[in-house]
């Protein structure tokens, strides 16, 4: 099951996301009363990446419902980005890496392979519609992970990301945000 998810969020992550009940310096935090995005200003919201994420839950989970998910990308830099939902979520900083263990951070930076991460959505792609070319799924990649809160998503940042729908290395800083 994880590795079907972690295959699934892929997809638009070209990275694993990581759910870790994490330790960490925090902040005070006022908990919204009903779950909510926060939307990270002056992004632009991509339907077709977020309606493809969902359809990618719904064929690796057919007896349950996708979980509410939204993505978004952004000319700011991964830095940016992930210190502004820090911010947000009352997380005290960004950590360099995800150390390992129970210690991970609520909130780190990572890189990766745009090849290697998209490797895995091969079998997906035919059962989306989508005539992907994943070859042209080349580079390296930075982002980030923040973990979520009781009402809110976590968000994984990546820059550039791989756009299955287009085929292209987009040179921007993609959002992900799924509950």
């Amino acid at each position: 099951m994880k590795h079907l998810r972690l295959s699934l969020l892929a997809l638009l992550l070209l990275a694993a996301i990581l759910v870790a009940a994490c330790k960490g310096d925090e902040e005070e935090y006022a908990e919204p009363e009903a779950f909510s995005f926060v939307i990270y200003p002056g992004s632009r919201y991509l339907g077709t990446l977020t309606e493809k994420t969902k359809q990618a839950h719904k064929i690796a989970n057919p007896n349950v419902e996708p979980p509410p998910t939204a993505v978004y990308d952004a000319d700011a830099t991964v830095e940016e980005v992930a210190q502004y939902y820090a911010k947000q979520y009352g997380y005290a900083e960004v950590a360099a890496e995800a150390g390992s263990g129970a210690a991970k951070p609520r909130a780190y930076y990572r890189t990766g392979d745009l090849a290697t991460d998209n490797k895995p959505l091969a079998p997906l792609l035919p059962q989306l519609q989508l005539q992907t070319d994943l070859t042209k799924a080349v580079g390296n990649y930075k982002g980030a992970y923040v973990s979520p809160r009781p009402n809110r998503p976590q968000v994984t940042i990546q820059r550039p990301y791989f756009d299955v729908t287009t085929s292209k290395v987009v040179d921007r800083t993609m959002i992900l945000m799924s509950r």
